[in-house]
């Protein structure tokens, strides 16, 4: 028999071996599973819900196995970790039901074996858990949840009104090298965030198991916020405990579900109406196409889905074609362009009458996008597949978009696996490739072109490390315009910045 919590171990397990991100494999199991839609729901939520807080239900487990975590069998591991997560992060799951289904689990993983220390361990992670909850960490509460609301509107004296610039303008320094300035109107969408405030909410504890807050800071992030011991120290000491709190609380918790409504098909206030028709809640957001659900929502039950009104995209990604400003008659070069999502746009942007060439190294990946062009109605985009050490296109380009394979820092939320598999080794080699992509692509617009770099990173190294070290390296560049878009402001993290090459 199929249940959600068996699809879930199995998706962890695969997980495990790197088959996958969890987004893709979870669809993949369901693709496969005969589940309600409210199972299918519990699926998602547990297999994110454990790769997230994988740090936090160690601390939680570790006192009570009389061997480390790490040598229990790895399925076996699995289903202490869903048992766990249910009992400390779920309230819908009777404590009972949630040792219950991990206990009948462990015949599911081919350890039948373990049954009875299953019970044991998770029965003992219950009674630690208590229904009580309160607004500040320690040792004995654990981050649960939290509320991102609005901050107040500021209070503008006269005087700050006489210091401010023009609304809209947008000073943009040269890049590193030394080089004019300029002043732009900011592309659609791109305007300084507005910072949530947090309202946490804290898991109380029967026993305090946690590293003090206070006197080790690091250590209770990592099993607290589950975050990796280098990670900690990195963003601590940049942000801060008060900002690491909050993107603590936001990279636990589901991130919002943005979609771009598609310019050639549907006006956005048109098709906000259709949703609502269909009892879908939506709110636009700053960019000219961007709605944000308020609910998750299977999007393939969406209305327009097979007629190409609208594609997921997050608003953080839409606001990067916006900033090439593509027109009819453009020749654009799109270097990395699966899964396609900015492809599209530009399409989009230039009112079908642009002539892109998507690249990328993986033909597979390029058939994803080329299924999104044809799902959206979009024209004029030709694949490129780039093999190994190839060189792109020669040119000359209009404009050009280099969306960098990165960190994905910014989209831990999204992408859970990051914060596992991310080492801090792995920057140089990153960095080496932004750079070098950035290069090819100024190389290849004509002069007056412009180049859009972008990450879905929030680390500086990455973002505008690497576009003032090609602002040194080649001459008769211009920084125009950047945006750090910041995690839950109001959506995912990363950054752009537009490069007019000059000669």
């Amino acid at each position: 028999m199929t249940t959600a919590r068996r699809v879930a171990a199995d998706v962890l397990h695969r997980s495990r071996d790197r088959a996958g991100f969890a987004g893709e494999l979870v669809d993949a199991e369901l693709g496969k599973a005969n589940l309600s839609a409210q199972d299918r729901r519990f699926v998602t939520q547990l297999v994110f819900g454990v790769i997230r807080r994988q740090g936090s239900l160690d601390a939680l487990l570790t006192p009570f196995l009389k061997t480390p975590l790490h040598a229990v069998q790895p399925r076996v591991r699995d289903v202490l970790h869903l048992g766990a997560y249910q009992l400390a992060f779920l309230t819908h799951v009777p404590k009972h039901a949630a040792v219950h289904e991990a206990v009948e689990l462990a015949e599911h993983v081919g350890s039948g074996q373990a049954r009875g220390f299953v019970n044991g361990v998770l029965r003992k992670v219950a009674d630690l858990i208590t229904d009580e909850f309160g607004p500040s960490p320690g040792p004995a509460a654990l981050p649960f949840d939290a509320e991102f609301k609005k901050p107040p509107p500021p209070q503008v004296t006269v005087a700050d009104r006489r210091k401010s610039r023009p609304p809209g303008a947008r000073a943009s320094g040269p890049l590193r090298a030394g080089g004019p300035r300029s002043r732009e109107v900011a592309p659609a969408g791109s305007k300084e965030p507005v910072i949530p405030v947090l309202v946490p909410k804290y898991r109380k504890l029967n026993q305090p198991i946690l590293p003090d807050p206070t006197a080790d800071p690091v250590g209770y992030w990592v099993a607290g916020f589950s975050w990796p011991r280098w990670l900690a120290h990195r963003w601590l000491e940049r942000y801060g405990p008060a900002e690491c709190r909050r993107l603590g609380f936001w990279f636990n918790s589901p991130p919002p579900l943005w979609i771009r409504v598609n310019k050639l098909r549907v006006d956005r206030g048109a098709y906000q109406l259709q949703l609502a028709a269909s009892l879908v809640e939506a709110e636009a957001g700053d960019h000219p196409q961007s709605l944000r659900l308020l609910e998750h929502v299977p999007i393939r039950d969406l209305p327009g889905y097979d007629d190409g009104d609208f594609t997921v995209q997050d608003h953080s990604s839409m606001v990067v074609a916006s900033a090439v400003s593509p027109q009819p008659g453009n020749r654009l070069l799109d270097l990395c362009s699966a899964p396609g999502g900015k492809t599209t746009h530009l399409a989009e942007l230039a009112d079908n009458r642009a002539k892109i060439l998507a690249c990328d190294i993986d033909p597979k990946r390029l058939d994803t996008v080329m299924s999104l062009c044809r799902r959206l109605k979009v024209e004029g985009v030709e694949p490129v597949v780039l093999g190994e050490n190839a060189e792109p296109p020669a040119g000359p380009f209009d404009a050009a978009i280099v969306d960098v394979p990165c960190s994905n820092t910014g989209v831990m939320g999204r992408r859970p696996e990051v914060r596992w598999r991310l080492r801090p080794g792995e920057f140089d080699h990153l960095i080496r490739l932004q750079t070098k992509l950035l290069i090819q692509a100024i190389e290849r617009v004509k002069p007056r072109g412009i180049v859009v770099y972008s990450t879905c990173s929030i680390e500086p190294d990455e973002n505008e490390g690497v576009v003032n070290a090609v602002g040194r390296a080649v001459p008769n560049l211009v920084l125009e315009a950047e945006h750090h878009a910041i995690p839950g402001a109001p959506s995912d993290g990363g950054y752009w910045a537009r490069i007019r090459k000059l000669a």
